[in-house]
Protein backbone atom coordinates (compact mmCIF):
# COMPACT_ATOMS: atom_id res chain seq x y z
CA UNK A 1 0.00 0.00 0.00
CA UNK A 2 1.53 3.48 -0.80
CA UNK A 3 2.07 5.82 1.33
CA UNK A 4 -0.68 8.40 -0.03
CA UNK A 5 -3.36 5.48 -0.53
CA UNK A 6 -2.34 5.06 3.21
CA UNK A 7 -2.67 8.30 4.50
CA UNK A 8 -5.60 8.67 2.70
CA UNK A 9 -7.58 5.06 3.67
CA UNK A 10 -5.81 6.01 7.78
CA UNK A 11 -8.02 9.66 6.90
CA UNK A 12 -11.72 7.84 6.08
CA UNK A 13 -11.13 5.31 8.31
CA UNK A 14 -10.79 7.86 10.94
CA UNK A 15 -13.80 9.75 9.94
CA UNK A 16 -16.01 6.75 9.63
CA UNK A 17 -14.85 5.83 13.15
CA UNK A 18 -16.02 9.27 14.85
CA UNK A 19 -19.07 9.61 12.66
CA UNK A 20 -20.44 6.03 14.45
CA UNK A 21 -19.13 7.78 17.93
CA UNK A 22 -21.85 10.51 17.05
CA UNK A 23 -24.29 8.35 16.83
CA UNK A 24 -26.84 7.78 20.06
CA UNK A 25 -27.57 4.36 19.27
CA UNK A 26 -29.26 3.33 22.31
CA UNK A 27 -30.76 4.95 25.87
CA UNK A 28 -27.72 7.15 27.16
CA UNK A 29 -25.56 6.82 24.09
CA UNK A 30 -23.11 5.15 22.83
CA UNK A 31 -21.39 3.80 26.07
CA UNK A 32 -25.09 3.61 28.12
CA UNK A 33 -23.14 6.81 30.61
CA UNK A 34 -24.51 10.29 28.91
CA UNK A 35 -21.57 11.07 27.01
CA UNK A 36 -22.52 12.58 23.83
CA UNK A 37 -19.20 12.18 21.23
CA UNK A 38 -19.78 15.07 18.30
CA UNK A 39 -19.48 18.94 17.25
CA UNK A 40 -19.26 20.98 20.42
CA UNK A 41 -22.85 22.41 21.65
CA UNK A 42 -23.80 26.06 20.95
CA UNK A 43 -24.70 28.43 23.48
CA UNK A 44 -25.19 31.84 21.66
CA UNK A 45 -28.91 31.54 20.54
CA UNK A 46 -30.29 33.24 23.45
CA UNK A 47 -33.95 33.53 24.97
CA UNK A 48 -35.70 32.34 21.38
CA UNK A 49 -33.64 28.63 21.33
CA UNK A 50 -31.07 26.94 18.86
CA UNK A 51 -32.60 26.28 15.45
CA UNK A 52 -35.71 24.36 14.89
CA UNK A 53 -34.53 21.51 12.27
CA UNK A 54 -37.97 20.06 12.06
CA UNK A 55 -40.82 18.83 14.30
CA UNK A 56 -43.87 16.14 13.55
CA UNK A 57 -46.64 15.15 15.83
CA UNK A 58 -46.04 12.12 17.87
CA UNK A 59 -48.32 9.38 19.83
CA UNK A 60 -47.90 8.44 23.47
CA UNK A 61 -45.17 6.77 25.22
CA UNK A 62 -41.60 7.60 27.43
CA UNK A 63 -39.55 6.23 25.27
CA UNK A 64 -36.71 8.33 23.90
CA UNK A 65 -35.53 8.65 19.88
CA UNK A 66 -32.44 7.16 19.32
CA UNK A 67 -30.45 7.83 16.20
CA UNK A 68 -28.07 5.54 14.33
CA UNK A 69 -26.73 5.73 10.80
CA UNK A 70 -28.61 8.93 10.13
CA UNK A 71 -31.90 7.70 10.97
CA UNK A 72 -34.00 8.28 13.78
CA UNK A 73 -35.83 5.83 15.65
CA UNK A 74 -38.67 6.58 17.10
CA UNK A 75 -41.09 4.03 19.54
CA UNK A 76 -44.36 5.37 20.30
CA UNK A 77 -48.05 4.07 20.90
CA UNK A 78 -50.73 5.08 18.00
CA UNK A 79 -53.87 4.23 18.94
CA UNK A 80 -54.38 0.20 19.47
CA UNK A 81 -50.69 -0.41 18.15
CA UNK A 82 -46.98 0.34 19.39
CA UNK A 83 -45.32 2.06 16.75
CA UNK A 84 -41.61 1.99 15.76
CA UNK A 85 -40.40 4.28 12.95
CA UNK A 86 -37.72 5.04 11.12
CA UNK A 87 -37.34 8.69 10.47
CA UNK A 88 -34.51 10.73 8.15
CA UNK A 89 -32.53 12.18 11.41
CA UNK A 90 -31.90 15.43 8.62
CA UNK A 91 -35.54 16.16 8.06
CA UNK A 92 -37.96 13.96 10.06
CA UNK A 93 -39.68 12.20 7.04
CA UNK A 94 -40.91 8.58 7.68
CA UNK A 95 -38.55 5.78 5.35
CA UNK A 96 -40.35 2.27 6.89
CA UNK A 97 -43.01 1.94 9.37
CA UNK A 98 -43.03 -1.34 11.98
CA UNK A 99 -46.58 -2.19 14.12
CA UNK A 100 -47.79 -4.24 16.21
CA UNK A 101 -51.25 -4.48 18.17
CA UNK A 102 -51.31 -3.95 22.34
CA UNK A 103 -54.05 -3.81 24.57
CA UNK A 104 -51.82 -2.33 27.67
CA UNK A 105 -53.38 -0.59 30.40
CA UNK A 106 -51.84 1.69 32.95
CA UNK A 107 -53.02 0.92 36.44
CA UNK A 108 -52.09 4.76 37.70
CA UNK A 109 -54.06 6.95 34.55
CA UNK A 110 -50.15 7.29 33.28
CA UNK A 111 -49.61 7.40 29.82
CA UNK A 112 -50.01 3.75 28.33
CA UNK A 113 -47.21 4.38 25.09
CA UNK A 114 -44.00 2.00 25.22
CA UNK A 115 -41.62 3.36 28.21
CA UNK A 116 -37.81 2.09 26.86
CA UNK A 117 -35.57 3.24 24.15
CA UNK A 118 -34.80 1.50 21.15
CA UNK A 119 -31.59 0.20 20.98
CA UNK A 120 -29.58 -0.47 17.30
CA UNK A 121 -26.88 -2.74 17.26
CA UNK A 122 -25.12 -4.70 14.02
CA UNK A 123 -28.05 -3.82 12.01
CA UNK A 124 -31.26 -4.31 13.84
CA UNK A 125 -33.20 -2.55 16.33
CA UNK A 126 -34.91 -4.15 19.30
CA UNK A 127 -37.39 -2.61 20.96
CA UNK A 128 -39.27 -3.65 24.59
CA UNK A 129 -42.77 -2.27 24.68
CA UNK A 130 -45.35 -1.39 28.11
CA UNK A 131 -46.89 -5.20 27.43
CA UNK A 132 -43.81 -6.83 27.65
CA UNK A 133 -43.41 -7.35 23.95
CA UNK A 134 -39.57 -7.86 22.69
CA UNK A 135 -39.10 -7.16 19.18
CA UNK A 136 -35.97 -7.26 16.71
CA UNK A 137 -36.31 -5.90 13.05
CA UNK A 138 -33.72 -5.05 10.11
CA UNK A 139 -32.54 -1.40 10.85
CA UNK A 140 -32.52 -0.85 6.63
CA UNK A 141 -36.06 -2.06 5.89
CA UNK A 142 -37.86 -2.81 9.28
CA UNK A 143 -38.37 -6.11 8.29
CA UNK A 144 -39.53 -8.35 11.50
CA UNK A 145 -36.56 -10.57 12.33
CA UNK A 146 -37.85 -12.44 15.57
CA UNK A 147 -40.32 -11.47 18.49
CA UNK A 148 -41.38 -12.48 21.72
CA UNK A 149 -44.31 -12.03 24.30
CA UNK A 150 -42.24 -12.04 27.20
CA UNK A 151 -45.13 -11.73 29.66
CA UNK A 152 -46.76 -14.80 28.54
CA UNK A 153 -43.64 -16.64 27.85
CA UNK A 154 -42.17 -16.51 31.22
CA UNK A 155 -45.46 -16.07 33.23
CA UNK A 156 -44.96 -12.00 34.31
CA UNK A 157 -46.75 -9.92 36.17
CA UNK A 158 -48.13 -6.52 35.31
CA UNK A 159 -45.97 -4.31 37.34
CA UNK A 160 -47.00 -0.83 38.74
CA UNK A 161 -46.11 0.90 35.11
CA UNK A 162 -45.55 -2.00 32.87
CA UNK A 163 -42.45 -3.04 31.01
CA UNK A 164 -39.75 -0.26 31.14
CA UNK A 165 -35.84 -1.43 31.21
CA UNK A 166 -34.03 -0.44 27.50
CA UNK A 167 -32.77 -3.90 26.91
CA UNK A 168 -28.53 -4.32 26.55
CA UNK A 169 -27.67 -6.11 23.33
CA UNK A 170 -23.62 -6.82 24.19
CA UNK A 171 -21.88 -9.21 21.85
CA UNK A 172 -24.77 -10.85 19.73
CA UNK A 173 -26.59 -11.07 23.24
CA UNK A 174 -30.52 -9.26 23.55
CA UNK A 175 -29.47 -9.32 27.59
CA UNK A 176 -33.32 -8.02 29.33
CA UNK A 177 -34.57 -7.26 32.45
CA UNK A 178 -37.91 -9.53 32.27
CA UNK A 179 -38.85 -10.11 36.09
CA UNK A 180 -39.67 -13.83 35.85
CA UNK A 181 -40.17 -15.91 38.89
CA UNK A 182 -37.49 -18.01 37.41
CA UNK A 183 -36.18 -15.71 34.61
CA UNK A 184 -35.51 -12.13 35.93
CA UNK A 185 -32.80 -11.31 33.60
CA UNK A 186 -32.81 -13.15 30.17
CA UNK A 187 -30.70 -13.08 27.14
CA UNK A 188 -31.29 -14.05 23.95
CA UNK A 189 -29.62 -14.92 20.53
CA UNK A 190 -29.50 -11.32 18.85
CA UNK A 191 -29.92 -13.45 15.40
CA UNK A 192 -32.65 -15.68 15.94
CA UNK A 193 -34.24 -15.10 19.65
CA UNK A 194 -33.28 -18.12 21.13
CA UNK A 195 -32.97 -18.09 25.25
CA UNK A 196 -29.23 -17.98 26.00
CA UNK A 197 -29.79 -18.41 29.43
CA UNK A 198 -31.60 -16.76 32.53
CA UNK A 199 -30.81 -15.71 35.32
CA UNK A 200 -32.28 -14.74 39.12
CA UNK A 201 -35.48 -14.82 40.57
CA UNK A 202 -36.16 -11.26 41.03
CA UNK A 203 -39.07 -9.15 39.62
CA UNK A 204 -37.61 -6.52 36.78
CA UNK A 205 -37.46 -2.66 37.80
CA UNK A 206 -37.38 0.18 35.32
CA UNK A 207 -33.80 1.09 34.74
CA UNK A 208 -31.30 -0.50 32.21
CA UNK A 209 -28.44 -2.22 32.11
CA UNK A 210 -25.24 -1.74 31.38
CA UNK A 211 -21.55 -3.35 30.98
CA UNK A 212 -18.52 -3.25 33.40
CA UNK A 213 -15.27 -3.75 31.82
CA UNK A 214 -12.66 -4.16 34.18
CA UNK A 215 -9.25 -5.94 34.79
CA UNK A 216 -9.88 -7.82 31.17
CA UNK A 217 -13.27 -9.03 32.61
CA UNK A 218 -16.65 -8.09 31.14
CA UNK A 219 -19.63 -8.17 33.35
CA UNK A 220 -23.47 -6.61 32.93
CA UNK A 221 -24.85 -5.17 35.71
CA UNK A 222 -28.58 -4.80 36.22
CA UNK A 223 -30.56 -2.80 38.73
CA UNK A 224 -33.86 -5.15 39.73
CA UNK A 225 -36.69 -4.68 41.94
CA UNK A 226 -34.78 -5.43 44.94
CA UNK A 227 -30.88 -6.05 44.24
CA UNK A 228 -28.34 -4.93 42.15
CA UNK A 229 -26.85 -7.63 39.97
CA UNK A 230 -23.33 -8.52 38.55
CA UNK A 231 -23.70 -11.32 35.55
CA UNK A 232 -21.61 -12.64 33.83
CA UNK A 233 -22.65 -12.11 30.08
CA UNK A 234 -21.74 -15.50 28.65
CA UNK A 235 -23.57 -17.85 30.97
CA UNK A 236 -25.80 -15.45 33.47
CA UNK A 237 -23.75 -16.41 36.52
CA UNK A 238 -24.18 -14.11 39.07
CA UNK A 239 -20.70 -12.88 40.32
CA UNK A 240 -21.93 -10.19 43.21
CA UNK A 241 -25.49 -9.12 44.63
CA UNK A 242 -26.08 -6.22 46.74
CA UNK A 243 -29.56 -5.57 47.89
CA UNK A 244 -31.09 -2.05 47.10
CA UNK A 245 -34.45 -1.47 47.43
CA UNK A 246 -37.00 0.39 50.21
CA UNK A 247 -38.90 -1.87 51.96
CA UNK A 248 -42.18 -0.07 50.95
CA UNK A 249 -44.43 -2.26 48.05
CA UNK A 250 -44.67 0.59 46.10
CA UNK A 251 -40.73 1.49 45.49
CA UNK A 252 -39.23 2.07 42.38
CA UNK A 253 -35.89 1.26 41.20
CA UNK A 254 -35.34 3.28 38.13
CA UNK A 255 -32.21 4.95 37.17
CA UNK A 256 -29.45 3.29 35.92
CA UNK A 257 -25.60 2.06 37.56
CA UNK A 258 -22.93 4.77 36.35
CA UNK A 259 -19.92 2.35 36.19
CA UNK A 260 -16.40 4.79 36.41
CA UNK A 261 -13.22 2.28 36.40
CA UNK A 262 -13.75 0.27 39.10
CA UNK A 263 -16.42 1.96 41.26
CA UNK A 264 -20.01 1.60 40.77
CA UNK A 265 -22.54 4.11 41.49
CA UNK A 266 -25.88 3.24 42.05
CA UNK A 267 -29.35 5.38 43.35
CA UNK A 268 -32.99 5.11 43.61
CA UNK A 269 -35.64 7.12 45.42
CA UNK A 270 -38.01 5.89 48.31
CA UNK A 271 -35.16 5.10 50.95
CA UNK A 272 -32.28 3.21 49.45
CA UNK A 273 -30.45 6.03 48.32
CA UNK A 274 -27.04 6.79 46.37
CA UNK A 275 -23.98 4.56 47.42
CA UNK A 276 -20.48 3.79 45.47
CA UNK A 277 -19.01 0.20 45.51
CA UNK A 278 -15.61 -0.72 44.59
CA UNK A 279 -15.37 -3.79 42.24
CA UNK A 280 -12.82 -6.01 44.34
CA UNK A 281 -12.04 -9.49 43.16
CA UNK A 282 -15.64 -10.07 41.92
CA UNK A 283 -17.09 -8.67 44.86
CA UNK A 284 -18.55 -4.97 45.95
CA UNK A 285 -16.74 -3.20 48.00
CA UNK A 286 -18.81 -0.13 49.75
CA UNK A 287 -17.16 3.27 49.78
CA UNK A 288 -19.91 5.36 50.88
CA UNK A 289 -23.92 5.43 50.63
CA UNK A 290 -26.67 8.07 51.87
CA UNK A 291 -29.95 9.00 51.44
CA UNK A 292 -29.28 12.46 51.75
CA UNK A 293 -26.86 13.01 48.79
CA UNK A 294 -27.90 12.26 45.33
CA UNK A 295 -31.15 9.31 45.88
CA UNK A 296 -32.24 9.57 41.57
CA UNK A 297 -35.53 9.49 40.97
CA UNK A 298 -35.95 8.21 37.57
CA UNK A 299 -33.38 10.45 35.83
CA UNK A 300 -29.40 8.64 35.44
CA UNK A 301 -27.19 11.16 36.75
CA UNK A 302 -23.79 11.62 34.67
CA UNK A 303 -20.27 11.77 35.83
CA UNK A 304 -17.54 14.24 35.06
CA UNK A 305 -13.97 14.36 36.16
CA UNK A 306 -14.65 13.09 39.85
CA UNK A 307 -18.21 14.42 40.26
CA UNK A 308 -21.82 13.70 39.84
CA UNK A 309 -24.25 15.73 38.26
CA UNK A 310 -27.97 14.39 38.70
CA UNK A 311 -31.34 15.09 40.05
CA UNK A 312 -32.29 14.39 43.96
CA UNK A 313 -35.33 13.82 45.32
CA UNK A 314 -38.87 12.72 43.97
CA UNK A 315 -40.11 13.61 40.79
CA UNK A 316 -43.45 14.99 42.44
CA UNK A 317 -41.75 16.79 44.82
CA UNK A 318 -39.57 19.10 42.73
CA UNK A 319 -35.74 17.85 42.89
CA UNK A 320 -32.99 19.43 43.30
CA UNK A 321 -30.08 19.34 40.61
CA UNK A 322 -26.66 18.69 42.39
CA UNK A 323 -23.23 17.94 41.85
CA UNK A 324 -21.39 15.42 44.22
CA UNK A 325 -18.04 14.06 45.10
CA UNK A 326 -18.06 10.50 43.37
CA UNK A 327 -15.51 9.28 46.31
CA UNK A 328 -17.06 10.36 49.40
CA UNK A 329 -20.59 11.85 48.66
CA UNK A 330 -19.96 15.81 49.01
CA UNK A 331 -22.52 17.73 47.93
CA UNK A 332 -20.69 20.82 46.37
CA UNK A 333 -24.14 22.55 45.09
CA UNK A 334 -27.20 21.89 44.87
CA UNK A 335 -30.12 23.90 42.82
CA UNK A 336 -32.90 23.29 44.92
CA UNK A 337 -36.58 23.16 43.84
CA UNK A 338 -35.29 22.84 40.34
CA UNK A 339 -37.36 20.00 38.93
CA UNK A 340 -37.22 17.02 37.21
CA UNK A 341 -35.19 16.69 34.15
CA UNK A 342 -32.60 14.86 32.60
CA UNK A 343 -29.05 15.78 32.05
CA UNK A 344 -26.36 14.76 29.27
CA UNK A 345 -22.67 15.50 29.42
CA UNK A 346 -21.27 17.06 26.01
CA UNK A 347 -18.06 17.50 26.65
CA UNK A 348 -17.33 19.72 29.63
CA UNK A 349 -21.16 20.76 29.13
CA UNK A 350 -24.28 19.46 30.95
CA UNK A 351 -26.90 19.57 28.59
CA UNK A 352 -29.99 19.67 30.63
CA UNK A 353 -33.41 19.16 29.36
CA UNK A 354 -35.81 19.91 31.91
CA UNK A 355 -39.85 18.43 32.69
CA UNK A 356 -41.08 21.71 31.86
CA UNK A 357 -39.99 22.02 28.72
CA UNK A 358 -36.59 24.49 29.19
CA UNK A 359 -33.46 23.23 27.91
CA UNK A 360 -30.74 24.61 30.18
CA UNK A 361 -26.59 24.36 28.81
CA UNK A 362 -23.64 24.70 32.00
CA UNK A 363 -20.67 24.35 32.20
CA UNK A 364 -19.56 21.12 34.18
CA UNK A 365 -17.95 22.20 37.05
CA UNK A 366 -18.31 21.83 40.71
CA UNK A 367 -18.06 25.15 41.73
CA UNK A 368 -21.18 26.06 40.92
CA UNK A 369 -23.95 26.06 38.64
CA UNK A 370 -24.33 29.19 36.19
CA UNK A 371 -26.39 28.44 33.07
CA UNK A 372 -24.58 29.60 29.43
CA UNK A 373 -27.80 29.68 28.12
CA UNK A 374 -31.29 28.42 28.30
CA UNK A 375 -34.20 28.38 26.84
CA UNK A 376 -37.92 26.94 26.60
CA UNK A 377 -38.33 24.62 23.40
CA UNK A 378 -41.09 22.63 24.16
CA UNK A 379 -44.67 22.74 26.34
CA UNK A 380 -44.27 20.78 29.22
CA UNK A 381 -44.48 17.72 29.79
CA UNK A 382 -40.93 16.68 28.97
CA UNK A 383 -40.45 12.91 30.51
CA UNK A 384 -38.47 11.16 27.63
CA UNK A 385 -34.80 11.12 27.46
CA UNK A 386 -33.32 12.86 24.73
CA UNK A 387 -31.04 12.32 21.94
CA UNK A 388 -28.18 14.09 21.21
CA UNK A 389 -26.21 12.96 18.01
CA UNK A 390 -24.19 14.72 15.32
CA UNK A 391 -24.93 18.03 16.80
CA UNK A 392 -28.46 18.03 17.09
CA UNK A 393 -30.47 17.30 19.94
CA UNK A 394 -33.70 15.06 19.36
CA UNK A 395 -36.23 15.67 22.62
CA UNK A 396 -40.30 14.74 22.51
CA UNK A 397 -43.08 16.08 24.88
CA UNK A 398 -46.66 14.42 25.24
CA UNK A 399 -47.80 14.77 21.59
CA UNK A 400 -44.43 16.49 19.85
CA UNK A 401 -41.01 15.54 18.63
CA UNK A 402 -38.58 18.16 17.86
CA UNK A 403 -35.18 18.19 16.20
CA UNK A 404 -32.94 21.09 17.30
CA UNK A 405 -29.32 22.06 15.92
CA UNK A 406 -26.93 22.91 18.61
CA UNK A 407 -24.29 23.42 16.48
CA UNK A 408 -22.12 26.32 16.39
CA UNK A 409 -22.60 28.24 13.08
Amino acid sequence: MTQPFCLAWCAWLLAAVSLGAQDWPQFLGPDRDGHYQGPPVDVSWGEEGPPEVWSRPVGSGFAGPVVADDRLLLFHRVDRSEVLEALDAATGETIWRYEYPTTYRDDFGFDEGPRSAPVVADGRVVTFGAQGQLHVVSLASGEPIWSVDTQERFRLPKGFFGAAGSPLVQNGRVIANIGGSDAGVVAFDAATGDVLWTSTEDEASYSSGVTLRLDGETLVLFLTRNFLFGLDPVDGSVRFTQPWRARMRASVNAASPIVVDDLVFVSAEYGPGAGVFRVTGGQLEEVWRSDDVLSNHYSTSVHHDGVLYGFHGRQEYGPSLRAVDLLNGEVYWSADAFGAGSVTLAGDRLVVMRENGELLIADATPAALTPLARAEVLPAVVRAYPALANGRLYVRNEDTLVCLDLRAN
